[in-house]
């Protein structure tokens, strides 16, 4: 299993943040069928202030970009959740041009002796 640890802000309203969390606590059936049908084994979204941080889970090789370009593809319902999320998202600070969900640096790990992983790596 591959790790990835994702961030991205919510817009600066608190009603946007209130709209987020409430959409997250009856996520879509074709959302959720999507995710595990693209590699998705484990996915969780934590949030502190309008900061969000993915924790995601794929299967062994997969990649992040890819899976969550063919999520996003996957059928019209799918497609209408990412959107209704992006609006309200916006890209965290330092995050790369092109990117909307930007890449966090493994910095520690503490079942790698203190190294941090490669990224990418599980």
């Amino acid at each position: 299993m591959t790790r990835y640890v994702l961030t991205v802000d919510l817009r600066d309203d608190p009603a946007t943040i209130a709209a987020y969390r409430e959409h997250h606590r009856r996520v879509w059936p074709e959302v959720i069928a999507s995710l595990r049908g693209v590699g998705v084994e484990q996915m969780d979204i934590h949030l502190l202030g309008r900061r969000l941080v993915m924790i995601v889970e794929l299967r062994e090789g997969a990649d992040y970009r890819t899976a969550f370009a063919s999520h996003a593809a996957s059928n019209g319902r799918v497609a209408e959740w990412e959107r209704l999320m992006r609006s309200l998202q916006e890209p965290a600070p330092d995050t790369p041009p092109g990117e909307w969900w930007a890449r966090m640096e493994p910095v520690f790990s503490l079942n790698g002796n203190g190294r941090a992983p490669e990224p990418g790596t599980p």
